[in-house]
């Protein structure tokens, strides 16, 4: 591993996917169609349940392997900025006894943010995939 910034992204990285993929999995194991009634029950299109779910397990499995990781993350900058200013925000940043805050979405989005504009190559099959080709900013700050 070449340095302690590697190190510091592999951990955001690695939470960041096991939250996701487990969030995705439960809406899925959680019965699709429940979400897809609460998505529409706040004003959002029931189908988006099925992308949101599916972006958050095979986005969550990628950041876990390292694979895609800017792209992914970018995803999931974009999905907590919706899931705060949509649903969280008028519950306030911890909550309003009926609903949790957007304490924890704004964590996963500067996880994401991080992740996005760093990159994380420390075990990241990118680095197998695509070596020899430049996959991500390859300067370090030491």
């Amino acid at each position: 591993m070449e340095n302690k910034y590697e190190v510091s992204a592999l951990i955001l990285r690695l939470v960041l996917g096991i939250s996701f993929f487990i969030h995705g999995l439960v809406k899925f194991q959680g019965g699709i169609e429940n979400t897809v009634g609460w998505f529409g029950s706040i004003g959002l299109p029931g189908f988006l349940a099925y992308g949101v779910a599916l972006i958050e397990v095979v986005g969550g499995l990628a950041l876990v392997l390292g694979l895609f990781t800017g792209l992914v993350s970018a995803f999931f900058v974009l999905l907590m900025a919706g899931a705060i200013i949509k649903v969280k925000l008028a519950a306030g940043f911890l909550g309003n006894g009926q609903m949790a805050g957007y304490e924890l979405d704004l964590a996963f989005l500067a996880m994401a943010t991080s992740i996005a504009i760093t990159g994380s190559k420390a075990y990241a099959l990118n680095q197998f995939i695509f070596k020899g080709q430049k996959t991500e900013n390859t300067t370090s700050v030491n």
